[in-house]
């Protein structure tokens, strides 16, 4: 296999070879992950890997575990489709979000991505709310953001949904819209699939992502459900997160449907997702101005004369809070970690003194 084709970059093969522990040592790329077994992409084809046991007990949390998209040291038993895992490469950019549940935790969905396409169906579904969320997670990520608005050929008002999107996609955002039933539309992401490049899709359940990536790859490798009658909501059809090649060489990353997706340490994402309002804040009389109630708010005075729609500065005002409240969370999961771990030292330093 061809690890330039896969996305393999000069400064990860540099990183890959000074961070080498011996020659038997071997890069690839996770292509899928499952219950911590995870099937590698190498110059020796497809192998099934596990983590080290040294991996496994120097490993603080889920962000340490490789994760689809990521690069990783390992050495393989090619005999047996085999390998073992030592280290993760540093990545250029990751997707990340919540983990479900009460802890703060990072989940990560996909790892150096180059381009993001957010697909959104254009039906009764569009949710303009959501979108600005996705936005801030992928701004955050590193990776940049293509809004793709699918089932076009099932819209009336197409003029009128895209005009409300591109209303919130501030900083050159992309907003494309495709019918992959028509295949119309579709030539227009063709600059963002480049070989060695990796797009990662993302989007709620039945928005056609399986249906795109059918599309992309000429066969129907997934498999693809309709929404649900009188709801409009998807069903999930894909069940997990996956690295597919496709023909002219680059690389996507399929993921399930995330119909409630939280944040992630996301305040740089904010201000590009938000940047109307941060502009705006700008002229505001006060500096510290929180656009509630105070005199002078040009955010309110935008709102009032109809050049910004309030829902926006709701859901800005929510999101921040949001990621007031997760860093709250993940400071205190810091702080159990650092006990943890100088609990841990301790009881090794104790065992080493009985043993001598």
């Amino acid at each position: 296999m061809n690890l330039t084709n896969i996305g393999l970059t000069e400064k990860i093969n540099n990183d890959f070879l000074v961070q080498k522990q011996s020659e038997e040592m071997i890069i690839g790329r996770v292509a899928l992950e499952h219950k911590h077994m995870y099937r590698v992409w190498t110059e020796h084809g497809e192998l099934l890997c596990e983590v080290s046991g040294k991996f496994n007990f120097e490993a603080l949390s889920r962000e340490d575990y490789p994760a689809v998209g990521d690069w990783v040291m390992l050495k393989s038993r090619v005999e047996e489709g085999k390998g073992t895992i030592y280290s993760v490469m540093p990545r250029f950019s990751k997707f990340s979000r919540k983990s479900a549940g009460r802890t703060a935790e990072e989940q990560i969905v996909a790892a150096n991505v180059d381009t993001v396409f957010l697909v959104n169906s254009l039906n009764d579904d569009l949710n303009l709310r959501r979108i600005e969320r996705y936005l801030l997670l992928t701004w955050e990520s590193g990776a940049n953001p293509v809004i793709v608005l699918s089932k076009a050929d099932l819209c009336e008002n197409i003029e009128e949904k895209l005009a409300e999107v591109e209303a919130i996609a501030f900083g050159g955002v992309p907003v494309i819209a495709i019918s992959a039933e028509m295949k119309s539309g579709v030539e227009k992401l063709e600059p963002y699939l480049q070989p060695g490049k990796t797009i990662a899709l993302l989007g709620s359940s039945g928005v056609g992502k399986s249906t795109l990536t059918n599309l992309l790859l000429g066969s129907k490798k997934q498999a693809v459900k309709e929404i649900r009658e009188g709801d409009d909501k998807g069903r999930h059809t894909t069940t997990h997160r996956e690295m597919i090649q496709l023909p002219n060489g680059s690389v996507l990353i399929d993921t399930p449907g995330m119909r409630e997706i939280q944040l992630w340490e996301s305040a740089d994402g904010l201000t590009e997702t938000f940047s109307d309002i941060d502009e705006l804040g700008f002229r505001c009389r006060f500096r510290d101005c929180k656009h509630k109630d105070e005199p002078g708010c040009a955010v309110l005075e935008a709102i009032e004369e109809g050049n910004l729609d309030e829902g926006r500065l709701t859901s800005y005002n929510k999101l921040q809070k949001e990621l007031a409240y997760i860093e709250r969370k993940a400071d205190k999961r810091a702080q159990t970690e650092e006990q943890k771990k100088w609990k841990n030292i301790t009881k090794q330093t104790r065992q080493k003194k009985k043993i001598k």
